[in-house]
Formats: structure tokens, sequence, C-alpha cells
């Protein structure tokens, strides 16, 4: 008897779950490739992408939970060029490690590369660990959802409604520090968000619970002018990136708190505003797409 989709789904399952727990407890990153990559990280953020990051006196002496938004397809640069900023701007001493999403991380060789420069999985085992060693951590709440958004949705602040970065907060009892940025959704132009399709193929597979997306966007970029974007599909355009950190939001560290839901939903709401507010800023400089 041949398999069914659920037993497909299963095993697929399986596999994100052993390679993702394999890689559960984050770790420093590996110096040696943060070393080797930095020229090639500096000339992308300097020239091509035009990098602009301001806001550094606002950051915390302690360790701090930076919460933000990221766009551009499956190809995040927003996220990637504040990683680089970060690490660049404290000199390897204090290091920011990003979160990706479970399936990436569970990715032969992509997930390989991810540890080795810092990269953790988005969930609360993993933050709250690299948070309680002293480690900061930055997290995108929007997921795909956020990132694979409209681009006429591009200066538009999405948290998704997900409130787990302030329970977070409170039981690693840390700061929030909202950043604000925009760009990286003109480094390729998302044309739809794809939910029509990603439900007619998760009637067919049953594949969206297991990698956790409601999106399949469809984009229009290089070197295709057209594709549904289920992997990265598209080299980033030279758009502009202009991110700015915010002020540091401090939550109450009583471990109750976690069960308030109109304290929870307060912080989130401030989270959101204030993010909103700088994107607003931040998009207000911009004379054209990409251009900057």
């Amino acid at each position: 008897m041949g398999r069914n989709a659920a037993q497909d789904q299963n095993i697929v399952q399986r596999l994100i779950n052993w390679r993702v727990s394999a890689a559960m407890e984050p770790h420093p990153p590996n110096e040696t490739v943060l070393r080797l990559q930095q020229p090639l990280v500096d000339l992308l953020s300097r020239y091509y992408f035009r990098l602009e990051v301001d806001g550094w006196e606002r950051v915390p002496d302690e360790t701090c939970l930076v919460v933000g938004v990221h766009s551009g397809g499956a190809l995040t640069m927003d996220a990637w060029s504040l990683v680089g900023a970060w690490h660049d701007h404290f000199e390897g001493t204090r290091h920011l490690h990003g979160t990706a999403h479970d399936v990436l991380m569970a990715s032969p060789g992509l997930g390989d590369y991810f540890r080795a420069v810092g990269v953790i999985a988005a969930n609360r085992k993993s933050v709250g660990a690299a948070l309680a060693d002293g480690r900061d951590v930055v997290v995108w709440p929007g997921g795909e959802v956020d990132a694979m958004r409209s681009w006429f949705k591009r200066d538009i602040a999405t948290l998704g409604g997900r409130t787990g970065f302030v329970k977070q907060a409170i039981r690693s009892g840390v700061p929030i520090l909202p950043v604000a940025t925009v760009g990286g959704h003109d480094t390729v132009f998302v044309l739809n968000e794809g939910k029509w399709l990603a439900n007619a193929l998760d009637k067919l597979l049953g594949l969206k619970k297991t990698l956790r997306g409601s999106n399949l966007p469809i984009i229009a970029g290089f070197p295709f002018p057209l594709a549904v974007e289920i992997l990265p599909a598209h080299v980033p355009l030279p758009a502009k990136i202009r991110t700015e950190l915010l002020d540091p939001i401090e939550v109450d560290a009583d471990p109750e708190r976690v069960d308030d839901k109109a304290y929870v939903q307060k912080i989130y709401d401030q989270v959101e505003a204030e993010i909103q507010a700088g994107m607003d800023r931040l998009a207000a400089k911009r004379t054209l797409p990409i251009m900057g």
C-alpha cells in the first residue's frame, strides 16, 4: 500500500524536528566564519544596499530582546544587514543572534551555515537559552506574513498579532528594543501574497502545518520576471535599506504577567506603534523605490 499525504507529512515533520532539536542549544557564532565573510558583508552593506543604521545610543547596556520587521520574500536582506551592522558596531564584543524558521534551521547546508553565524531557531527554548546566557536576540514576530507581504503594504509594520515575544521578554527579564526598517521590500516586488495558492497546495499535500506558512508569494524580480517563491527565486535588487533602533521598552519581570492578557497586549501594541512610527519617518526619506 502506498503512502498517503498524511504519512509523507509526518516524515517531513519528523525530519525537521530532528534537525532542529539537534541545534536547539544556542552557541556563540564561529568567529572564523564571521571573519571570512565580513569583507563581503561590508561590501554589500556599504555599496549595494547603502545601509544606514541610526539609534545606536539607544541600545541598552543590558541584554535585550530586539524586535523588528523584515521583508523581501525568502531573502530578507534588511534582517541580515541589521545583524551584520550590530556585529560591526560592537566589534564582535556583543553578538546579536538572528532567528530563523524551523524549516530553514533544519535544511542541510543552509541550516549548518546559519548556526555557524549564530542564527538560532525562532522558538521559546532557543531564544530563552540565549537571553539567559547574556546574549542579545532579534526576532521578527510577523514571520512569513511579514516577510512576504505585498509590496503595496511595504511600509506597514506587521507583527502578525503574535505576542510571544512580549511573554519571552517577561520570562527572561529583559527590555524590548524595537527596530524600524524600510527598503527591504524594494529588493524584490511581491505582487501577490499567494494565500490562495498556499491553501490550494495545502489541500493537495497537507504541508501548511509542517512548513508553518500561509503565504506563497508571487514575485517580480531578477532573474525571473514572474515566479512563485517557494524557495529563493530572485537575486535581491540593490535597494537602499534604512534602519533605526528605537527607544527600549521595559517590561514587568513578574512571571505572572505572562498570563495577564491585557498587559501583554498593551506592550505588544506599544511595540507595534513605535515600529510603525519609525517606519513612517524612514519612508518619508525615500524618493524612489530601489534608489532610496
